[in-house]
């Protein structure tokens, strides 16, 4: 595994790249506010000719991402287009339409917003008549914890029930908080046998929808000219790598780093078994 490297910032590195992959919760902000210091080094990068498609996890369709940056103050000019697990998500429900489906996550909060499935005509029905889960997270959030959840998901993989998960992130934070996402349930259910289709990072079929805007904007750079930026090592950083992209790794979503953050980084890598070609506390240009 080959340690990052350190610049001290986005402007030493940005002449390899035409494309940056840029995830958006913990990266461009944290659910309170935009880092500006992040925002800014996106506008400056594509103010010198590159090309910037946020891609994100959520489990929501594009135009629900979009509607929450302005009041964060993330700036128009920082990214030409976004892709969301929720797009990538409706590609796959619409393959399953005919099914009846169980829908985890209905507190109607940020991460369960009813936007992923409206206009799609999709049969929704309790647990015991479903086929297929559609896994957007936690009933409650904030009280919820994903072992709460083993018994109907033990049942349902029981019963050859399969899951799309929206979201594939295990955590993410909200603030100075860490909230339980999709991803969590879905580690329960496949632990108690349970097949999970996942349409988000790491998986391929997101960053297939990225590269797909990419080349309506007309522009194609070969792998080797994208830079994927992210805060997570297991969707970011492995999505990253999975799709023989560069990636860049930033230290202002999940991980708090307190002292040393090169040996932070390199411990935390080594954790998840992935490797980033960059490394920065937070994003800057």
């Amino acid at each position: 595994m080959t340690d990052p490297r350190f610049p001290e910032g986005l402007a030493e590195i940005s002449a390899g790249y035409d494309a940056i992959l840029c995830d958006v919760w913990g990266v461009i902000h944290n659910g309170r506010k935009a880092f500006a210091a992040a925002c800014d080094a996106l506008v400056k990068f594509r103010a010198q000719g590159g090309a910037v498609v946020l891609i994100t996890n959520a489990p929501v369709p594009k135009a629900q991402v979009l509607r929450y940056f302005e009041p964060l103050g993330v700036p128009a000019e920082a990214f030409d287009d976004c892709v969301s697990s929720g797009d990538a998500t409706r590609n796959e429900l619409r393959k399953k339409s005919d099914r009846a489906f169980w829908l985890l996550g209905v507190d109607e909060g940020w991460a369960n917003d009813r936007f992923l499935y409206d206009g799609l005509d999709l049969n929704f029905t309790d647990f015991d008549a479903a086929e297929t889960i559609l896994c957007m997270g936690l009933e409650d959030q904030a009280n919820d914890h994903p072992e709460d959840y083993r018994g109907r998901l033990a049942g349902a993989a029981v019963r050859g029930l399969d899951m799309i998960c929206a979201n594939p992130d295990i955590k993410v934070r909200v603030g100075d908080n860490l909230v339980w996402c999709g991803g969590a349930l879905a580690q329960v259910f496949e632990s108690e046998g349970g097949a999970v289709i996942y349409p988000g990072k790491p998986y391929r079929a997101i960053y297939d929808l990225a590269l797909e805007r990419l080349h309506m904007m007309g522009a194609r750079p070969p792998a080797s000219r994208i830079l994927c930026i992210g805060d997570s090592p297991a969707t970011d950083l492995k999505g990253a790598r999975d799709m023989a992209f560069d990636s860049l790794y930033v230290g202002t979503g999940l991980q708090q780093h307190q002292s040393d953050f090169k040996s932070e980084v390199g411990a935390l890598l080594e954790t998840y078994g992935v490797s980033a070609n960059w490394a920065m506390p937070f994003l800057r240009w």
